[in-house]
């Protein structure tokens, strides 16, 4: 049927299938309710639990102040929808528009949302792993058993990756009183993230909190004992640590292992989509009927040289979902893109962390306001003579400034009257992020475009 006339139809009487029930799987359904559609809904979830928030997982939670159980999202509408939680996706049928699920049913659709999101990283040695005493954190699950643990007083909590998120967990542990290590491979605590110039000041900001950082280095090998708890942690430099608790921090691994063989663009670094959040299959064509949000979306940003960007941040999810869920019920015209600024924060040890653009391009920072020595202060970051990204350390009233500036595309370095003239903000300096080839513990913007690491792909001609 012509265009128009299917969208009609599918708004009346089609079939929507979101896999992930996630912020961004709850908030497109709430968006597809408000925006008219009438058919069924059905949301698939591979944990037991309707939706929640994940940030304070990481903060309150651990620190006690919040329940785990009381981290639902809220919700916005009424969604009327079938909820099938507790049972993953397991493969894909473009071709029959069907989900095939762990426990051997098909769910067709007529348009897909993959709102699959991520998933901790976890220790790669599986028989240290699988010692008691080693936690990863990312699930509601996760932060039950480490609290729980962390209530009963370990001896010292050994954090693996100083991230934002390995950060703040050592931030709450260090607020419960607790001995902390850290051990990051960087020379500094959210290097991967905000560059060299900002990890050193969270290294202060780490060790003046009694956090016992270890940087520069690799954790070798987790020991357990006898009875098969952890008891020390190996460290590269030869030194080991006796901890009773262990929490790996390396990232996240995003959830596309469902897809293989299925014919979508899907990999390691999430699923290539249009600005209009469609789907690409494997050969770069853009299906029409599956949709991407969230943290598992690649999706590409005119603002950052049309990069295809991995947002692991709480508001893109948010906004990616509301325009997927329009433009699956709207004719091309009436189709609009994912244009979200991106934007981050943290909060550990006391200090309000926020950022927005994208630092991981900076090739140059520039600290315009405060000072880094009193760590209240804005860096802005300069890519190819623009301004690019900035990030705030307890002033982040300047950071819609800044942003305005990263849209407009101003000049780099920044000549503004509102420069706070300190020496440390007279010339930019390298922003000193590490080498981009090497993993690291801690980027919520990953860079996914093109890379000459790629795979090629072979087509064979079919033999007649």
């Amino acid at each position: 049927m012509p265009g128009e006339e299917f969208h009609e139809w599918l708004r009346r009487e089609g079939r929507i299938v979101i896999v992930g029930a996630s912020l961004a799987g709850l908030r497109a359904a709430e968006a597809l309710r408000a925006g008219g559609f009438a058919g069924s809904l059905t949301l698939i979830g591979d944990e037991p639990y309707e939706p929640y928030d994940r940030p304070p997982l990481s903060k309150a939670v651990l620190l006690g102040k919040a329940s785990p159980e009381h981290t639902g999202l809220p919700r916005l509408r009424e969604i009327d929808a079938t909820w099938r939680l507790g049972v993953a996706a397991t493969g894909l049928d473009m071709a029959a528009k069907r989900v095939r699920l762990a426990d051997g049913e098909e769910v067709p659709y007529d348009r897909l949302l993959i709102a699959t999101g991520v998933r901790a990283r976890p220790w790669p040695k599986e028989d240290e792993a699988q010692l008691d005493g080693v936690f990863v954190l990312r699930t509601r699950d996760d932060a039950v058993r480490l609290h729980r643990r962390l209530a009963a007083s370990p001896h010292r909590v050994f954090v693996i990756g100083a991230g934002f998120t390995g950060s703040e967990i050592a931030s709450a542990c260090r607020a419960r009183g607790l001995a902390v290590t850290v051990a990051e491979r960087a020379d500094g605590p959210l290097v991967g993230a905000l560059g060299g110039v900002i990890g050193a000041v969270a290294a202060d900001l780490h060790r003046d909190n009694g956090v016992d950082l270890r940087t520069g280095v690799t954790v070798t090998g987790l020991e357990g004992d006898a009875t098969g708890r952890v008891r020390a942690a190996h460290l590269s430099d030869g030194s080991v640590v006796e901890t009773d608790v262990v929490v790996v921090s390396l990232g996240a691994i995003r959830n596309t292992d469902w897809l293989a063989g299925s014919g979508l663009g899907a990999g390691p670094r999430g699923i290539a989509c249009d600005a209009g959040c469609r789907a690409f299959d494997f050969r770069g064509i853009v299906t029409d009927d599956i949709f991407v949000a969230g943290d598992v979306a690649r999706c590409p940003h005119p603002l950052f040289g049309y990069q295809f960007l991995s947002l692991e941040h709480w508001g893109n999810a948010v906004a990616q979902a509301e325009v997927a869920a329009h433009n699956m019920i709207s004719a091309g015209t009436d189709r609009r893109p994912h244009l979200w600024m991106p934007a981050f924060w943290s909060s550990q040890f006391g200090v309000n962390i926020k950022s927005v653009g994208v630092p991981t391009m900076g090739e140059e920072i520039m600290i315009t306001q405060g000072s880094l020595a009193e760590r209240r202060f804005v860096g802005v970051y300069g890519h190819q003579g623009r301004v690019i990204a900035a990030v705030s350390f307890d002033n982040s009233r300047w950071l819609e400034f800044y942003q305005r500036q990263i849209e407009t595309g101003a000049p780099f370095p920044v000549e503004y009257r509102t420069v706070d003239r300190r020496p440390e903000g007279r010339t930019p300096m390298p922003a000193d992020f590490p080498d981009p080839s090497l993993p690291t513990h801690g980027p919520t913007v990953t860079l996914s475009g093109y890379s000459p690491a790629d795979r090629q792909l072979v087509f064979t001609p079919a033999r007649h």
